[in-house]
């Protein structure tokens, strides 16, 4: 059974508000934006290569497809592989929505000294759930004591090395954005009073980007240089996702046509201007929707979707971060 990150085990309950259709006028589905249109506002699920950092393989994404801005979500390690979704173009910010989502890793840990498998089986027991972590000291945070939740970990495979006497344990992880799986091995080497340390770390989610969709660099490339050069937009769709899919672990508000624009001109989201939601508490961070389910911006909840169906006046999100662009929902 295929364990899951807190927002994959949401029920999608969709609450209406307010009957209402949208103008085929405005706007455009995500889906149906033409391919200069996805370069400009999309998202690529990078599967990292070993030896680049985060920051090169954003540059390398930004040189093949000849933009002026990408931005990565969440840095790993340069010897870390996998799950790294980039934003491209106008679309770059969006990353900000992925910050703080969870991730998953497979990672293998090497034990320093053998150790019965019972003991290594009760010593992970004990890192799940809310866990305390000292951050390595080489490391982008301040160095202090902070919790950390871990929603599983599971041994997949323990293998043991007759030449050396030693176990390697290949595990998967699901946990809170910041959480160091670097400092989880040194913990549980620790707990086990042999040592350990990490041998190799893939991540296999961030967020609601997964290994099962990841492409490399190269994959990226060919399909640019078939779309330019033979005008096949097949590869490229597949490599090239809406910038939408950036917030699809999000709770999401949809508003109506004509609050679109204003929103865009920095006015805050009322009542009178949803259509319908999802379930989500006050202080939550929310995606603002246009009924096409495009993207609009991002925000706090200054109220939870209960209130929000019983008011019928009052600001529902506070401290927004517009993507869409002025205009696109303005009367011709």
């Amino acid at each position: 059974m295929e364990e899951k990150l807190p927002f994959e085990n949401r029920e999608e309950v969709v609450i209406v508000k307010k009957k209402a259709v949208t103008s085929p006028d405005y706007g455009s589905e995500p889906d149906k934006r033409s391919v200069e249109q996805l370069i400009n506002y999309g998202v690529v699920n990078i599967n990292k290569p070993a030896g680049p950092t985060s920051h090169q393989i954003s540059a390398y994404v930004k040189n093949i497809l000849g933009i002026d801005k990408a931005g990565h979500s969440g840095t790993l390690d340069p010897n870390v592989t996998g799950v790294l979704p980039v934003a491209l173009a106008k679309g770059t910010r969006v990353v900000q929505a992925l910050l703080n989502a969870g991730k998953e890793y497979v990672c293998l840990m090497r034990l320093h000294q053998d150790v019965e498998e019972k003991k290594i089986i009760e010593a992970f027991k004990k890192f799940t759930g809310s866990i305390k972590q000292l951050p390595p000291v080489k490391s982008a945070v301040k160095r202090q004591v902070r919790r950390r939740n871990i929603y599983y970990i599971n041994i997949i495979e323990i293998l043991h090395h007759e030449e050396i006497k030693k176990k390697e344990i290949l595990f998967r992880i699901g946990c809170e954005a910041g959480t160091y799986i670097r400092k989880i091995c040194h913990d549980l080497g620790q707990e086990l009073e042999v040592g350990a340390h990490m041998q190799q770390l893939i991540r296999t989610k961030a967020g609601p980007f997964k290994d099962n969709d990841w492409v490399s660099l190269q994959d990226l490339k060919d399909a640019y240089v078939f779309w330019k050069d033979e005008n096949n937009e097949t590869e490229i769709r597949k490599c090239i996702k809406p910038f939408e899919r950036a917030v699809d672990h999000l709770p999401k508000i949809w508003v109506l046509d004509n609050a679109v624009d204003t929103l865009c001109h920095g006015a805050s989201l009322s009542v009178p201007g949803v259509s319908k939601f999802n379930e989500f508490s006050q202080g939550q961070s929310v995606a603002i929707m246009t009924l096409k389910s495009e993207l609009i911006g991002l925000g706090e909840a200054k109220m939870g979707s209960l209130k929000l169906l019983n008011e019928e006046r009052g600001i529902v999100v506070t401290k927004t971060k517009i993507f869409m662009d002025r205009g696109i929902y303005t009367k011709k």
